[in-house]
């Protein structure tokens, strides 16, 4: 028996604003015994996905009661460095607060290099350094650091957009949904379900077919999830094999989906 009946893989992008529709935004899902299908946005004058249409799309299909696990491709939290640097605490909802504060990203007309260049926010005040890298991007082996913006496959700017939606998605939906690892590395039976994921763990595992890059990179996120559940090894992936200490570190940076330890 499967611990999920949908899945739900988002490749992501932190181009423009908020509500811009993004080429790079792609959604897809699948259920048990099917395959894997792209999921538009609501007809609208907009061809593509929004950030702020995808938040709102999700707090709405998670607000029910089928067991979703949703895959996101950008990063959740930072490294325990940059907690440490700027005197906070080690607890991702407080993070959460104190990074919207700093870095409004889920502001309608607010690009990323708005507060990067200092027109709004403050993120100057929680910045970090390209040296820093989470415990899971080190063991993830080419993922980059979370701060390491204007280089090819940047994941900086798609997590410096992000967080706030995640922050926003979790005010909405409380305890209905388990953000893993941070809610604990149990996941709840019949809880849905919203981690962090790489997609160049699995898509070249899977046929690219006529997909684009983003279209593929969502796609394998789905078909890994629905596979790895299917055969009864997505509960291993739950509960990586790290030592203490590396669990406590990792509750607070979080830990990418499917990365298991050296």
């Amino acid at each position: 028996m499967t611990a999920f009946t949908r899945y739900i893989g988002i490749d992501y992008s932190g181009a423009e604003v908020p509500t811009a529709s993004l080429k790079g935004l792609r959604v897809y899902e699948v259920r048990p015994d099917a395959s894997p299908c792209e999921i538009l946005p609501p007809p609208s004058p907009r061809k593509y996905w929004t950030r702020k249409g995808i938040a709102h799309w999700l707090v709405e299909e998670l607000s029910g009661d089928i067991p979703t696990l949703v895959g996101i491709d950008h990063g959740f939290s930072f490294p325990l460095r940059y907690f440490e640097a700027h005197g906070l605490m080690p607890d991702w909802s407080a993070f959460l607060d104190d990074f919207q504060h700093h870095w409004p990203t889920d502001g309608d007309n607010i690009y990323v290099d708005f507060v990067r260049d200092g027109i709004v926010g403050n993120g100057a005040a929680r910045g970090g350094n390209t040296r820093w890298r989470r415990l899971t991007e080190e063991r993830a082996g080419g993922a980059k650091s979370v701060f390491h913006f204007d280089v090819q496959g940047q994941v900086a700017k798609s997590t410096h957009a992000g967080i706030p939606w995640l922050r926003f998605i979790r005010r909405q939906l409380g305890s209905r949904v388990h953000f893993w690892p941070f809610d604990g590395w149990a996941v709840p039976e019949g809880h849905s379900v919203i981690t962090e994921v790489y997609p160049a763990l699995w898509n070249r595992s899977f046929p690219r077919q006529d997909r684009t890059p983003d279209q593929h990179d969502a796609y394998s996120i789905v078909a890994w999830m629905a596979g790895a559940d299917s055969i009864g090894s997505l509960t291993s992936y739950f509960s990586p094999d790290l030592t203490p200490p590396e669990r406590t570190v990792a509750q607070v940076e979080g830990w990418i989906l499917g990365v298991a330890p050296t």
